[in-house]
């Protein structure tokens, strides 16, 4: 059983703090899924249960941490050396999986739903697919026997057909959980409780949620709690202003009186002093009455992002007519006869399995519809730092001409995007995922694009800020080529699915 008391903890460079006596008991059967938006601490968290050190470097913390046990951690994604070792090598390096018999491995493989060979593979572990290195990962974890989970961002690099294993393996491992995920789908049906981290107030106060309840519940049950509060409290101010209103005529009426009293009536200015004194201690008690009142409901305002620009594309210009008799990366053949044609303002999906060549196809469609003169295209690749250079802050990024006015405008963006003054002057590579993807969608927003090639473009966004993309790409007037594995994002922007597999682009 994991227990922590009074958790808190302050970011150093930025002087915030991102938890405040927080309290949490995971117990057997826990599956807690911790939400929030991007920057509020979630990854933070994970690693200072895990190990402190990982975090000392950046973050201060007071309270009581209690393991209770052995935890198993799934880091957000592997180190650049970790990626480079063979498999077997990998697999090796961890002293508790080294130390399996043969039946014990085997019974790790079934159970995952993994090739044993796998185990003792010469190929260099980023030549997995996603889902593979997942279960690997995993297989490391589970040798160990832990007690308990924690893993940051499970989902991501999966294929929808990893994503369904994933969703039925977390309840049935039965070990009590944390994790990390921007899959909605994944956490209302593998959570039965939510941890919500937030920072109201533009990020200077804490609040963090625990409730027993799956997902969905716990959202509904939010708007709800939040709505009967917002009610409640602006009845109760409309009363108290109306109580107010008639205490401030009274006092004016005797202040008047107390002006204009004649020094002839010493009685009658001996009475107003006293009624003075009556209407002064009727003002303390409105006062007091005025902190008891219901507050009203404060919440961490989601973010705000809008196209600059004509976005639109006539209905059936021809954005793309792609004719692959071979794809193939590294030598490699992937898939053959791919074939895809694509018109404004069609917003198209494409899915498949890892490994299939999404990313290859995807790149030599920006390849081809970058330089063109008659479309305004733009392109966000999984690997932000291909187009965001890590070493320069989010305003320089996205106001390069460096023009004061530009700057101005690009900090209201950033802004709106639930971006702090601090963070706007870090470096972009000190930035989580999240916020590294808000600022690259900032930046295609204000390229004015109306084609859009994006590669997984809700992978790091919160559960919070993904209805909103998803909103804002529904909606938009110009052409949508991605790749996706967000079974929400594919059914509510996407209006033409591809599945690409070895025999080319199937239309589904």
């Amino acid at each position: 059983m994991l227990q922590i008391k009074n958790l808190t903890i302050l970011h150093k460079k930025d002087l915030r703090v991102l938890l405040e006596d927080f309290s949490l008991t995971l117990g057997e059967g826990d599956r807690a899924a911790v939400i929030g938006e991007e920057g509020n601490g979630k990854s933070t968290l994970l690693k200072l249960l895990y190990e402190p050190v990982l975090v000392e470097d950046y973050i201060e913390w007071t309270g009581e941490i209690s393991p209770g046990g052995r935890p198993g951690y799934l880091a957000q994604e592997l180190r650049g050396e970790e990626m480079r070792l063979p498999a077997g090598e990998f697999m090796e390096s961890e002293p508790a999986f080294a130390a399996l018999t043969p039946k014990r491995r085997a019974a790790l493989a079934r159970e995952l739903g993994l090739d044993m060979d796998f185990f003792s593979s010469g190929r260099p572990m980023s030549s997995f697919s996603g889902g593979e290195r997942v279960k690997l990962q995993l297989a490391r974890i589970l040798a160990s026997e832990p007690d308990w989970l924690l893993l940051d961002e499970p989902a991501n690099d999966l294929d929808l057909e990893a994503l369904s294993w994933l969703e039925e393996f977390l309840p049935a491992c039965g070990l009590p959980m944390l994790f990390v995920s921007h899959d909605e789908t994944l956490i209302e049906r593998a959570a039965n409780m939510i941890v919500h981290l937030e920072l109201l107030r533009r990020k200077q106060k804490p609040r963090a949620v625990v409730a027993r309840l799956p997902y969905a519940g716990y959202m509904s049950a939010r708007a709800r709690a939040f709505e009967q509060q917002e009610r409640t409290a602006r009845k109760e101010r409309e009363i108290f202003d109306a109580k107010l209103e008639r205490y401030r005529r009274i006092r004016q009426r005797v202040e008047h009186e107390q002006g204009s009293i004649s020094r002839q009536d010493p009685a009658g200015g001996r009475l107003l002093k006293k009624k003075m004194r009556t209407v002064m201690a009727q003002g303390r008690r409105f006062e007091k009455e005025r902190e008891k009142l219901t507050a009203l409901p404060e919440l961490e305002e989601p973010v705000f992002l809008s196209f600059s620009g004509d976005c639109s594309l006539p209905n059936g210009k021809l954005v793309i007519e792609l004719e692959l008799p071979r794809l193939e990366a590294g030598g490699r053949l992937l898939a053959e006869n791919v074939f895809l044609r694509v018109t404004g303002p069609e917003r198209v999906g494409i899915i498949g399995s890892n490994g299939v060549g999404k990313t290859t196809l995807l790149r030599l469609i920006a390849e081809k519809l970058l330089p063109r003169r008659d479309l305004r295209a733009a392109y966000m690749p999984q690997d932000y730092s291909e187009l965001l250079d890590m070493e320069r802050t989010p305003p320089e990024i996205l106001a390069p001409s460096g023009d004061k006015a530009d700057r101005t405008r690009a900090r209201s963006w950033l802004g709106s995007l639930k971006y702090t003054s601090d963070e706007m002057e870090h470096p972009a590579g000190e930035l989580s995922g999240g916020q590294k993807a808000k600022l690259l969608l900032a930046k295609l927003a204000l390229e004015g694009a109306n084609v859009l090639i994006l590669d997984e473009p809700t992978r790091n966004l919160s559960p919070l800020s993904n209805p909103v993309v998803r909103g804002l790409l529904g909606s938009y007037p110009g052409a949508i080529i991605s790749v996706s594995h967000d079974r929400k994002y594919l059914a509510e922007v996407c209006t033409a699915l591809y599945a690409l597999g070895g025999q080319g682009l199937q239309k589904l």
